[in-house]
């Protein structure tokens, strides 16, 4: 295990500040997307392509990282298929959503990434779920549904075509909270870096199979270098920020924290965070419902991390009074 990765077991506040960097990224990743030329499938293929070669390089310039054969080697199966499933399939259904259902739909459903994240936790190791997570996920999830369609919630409604896009959208949200449950073991045996390179390896391989195989669309790496700086420009900036670095910190921040619920709650903030550089950089205007939807997604988060805190002072108070 690297310095990094160790320094956010020995402190929580360095994972969960690991995994916020990590949420950054993500939000930031659909700027990007739109000035690097490609959509859909495919733009998942380079991404995570490019995100892989960066992981290589950064795991071969960290001594300690360098083996990626030893976890192959002694848990081959479970790793290759935790990779397959938490994120080759989980990004191909999450592409393909957008072919379905809208933007507001797929960007929704997918939130409740932290939600899938908790329920499979309290199946898999019996980390109870408790009535404050409960009250503080479904606030921060209607905020976000509000955020995302302007208070218009009938965006969210649709036809039997907009259901099926939403279920890939909830597959893949499934999907990737599992990965995050059932991989935490050998995060913790050969360290976050190396895990997650070698996941995203497999994940770009299984990606350029599949969007080959389902969608027909066999990416040609070669044509980059036809391509306008501009677009090589993004398309380095996908793979090798919002996903080499992304993943790492986000990836590695929840394998550290001391609870995986609790860190996963930040990607609540993701849509925050997307309204408020859409404000700052390309100068959209925020509407009031949109900052009401900000504050209760903002307050929802923030009470549930601050909640044990808080418990203890009341709790302390109490004894105090007795």
């Amino acid at each position: 295990m690297n310095a990094a990765p160790a320094l956010w077991h020995r402190h929580a506040a360095f994972a969960y500040g690991a995994v916020f960097i990590g949420v950054i990224g993500h939000a930031t990743t659909e700027f990007v997307q739109v000035l690097s030329g490609v959509a859909g499938p495919e733009l998942s293929v380079w991404r995570f392509t490019l995100g892989a070669v960066g992981l290589v390089i950064v795991c071969l310039a960290i001594p300690g990282a360098r083996d990626l054969w030893t976890p192959l080697r002694e848990a081959f199966v479970p790793i290759v298929t935790l990779s397959l499933l938490g994120f080759a399939i989980a990004y191909l259904a999450f592409h393909w959503a957008l072919d379905f259902a809208s933007v507001p739909q797929v960007a929704t459903t997918v939130t409740t990434i932290p939600i899938f994240l908790a329920l499979i936790n309290l199946w898999r190791n019996g980390q109870p779920i408790g009535w404050l997570k409960w009250v503080t996920g479904i606030a921060a999830l209607v905020g976000i549904a509000l955020l995302i369609t302007d208070g218009a919630l009938t965006q969210l409604a649709g036809d039997g075509r907009n259901l099926f896009g939403v279920f890939l959208a909830l597959v893949c949200a499934l999907f990737v909270g599992g990965f995050m449950i059932f991989a935490k073991p050998y995060f913790a045996r050969y360290g976050a870096l190396r895990m997650t390179t070698i996941a995203i390896v497999i994940t770009a391989v299984g990606l350029w199979f599949g969007v080959g195989l389902f969608f027909g669309r066999w990416v040609d790496f070669t044509t980059m270098a036809t391509m306008p700086a501009g677009q090589i420009t993004a398309l380095v900036t996908i793979g090798f920020f919002n996903t080499t670095i992304t993943q790492w910190f986000w990836l590695g921040g929840l394998a550290a924290a001391p609870d995986i619920t609790r860190a996963a709650y930040l990607f609540f903030l993701k849509p925050v965070i997307a309204a408020v550089l859409a404000l700052w950089i390309l100068q959209q205007a925020v509407t009031p419902m949109e900052w009401l939807a900000i504050v209760i997604i903002c307050g929802a988060v923030a009470f549930e991390a601050l909640w044990p805190r808080l418990a203890g002072r009341f709790g302390r108070r109490a004894e105090a009074g007795s």
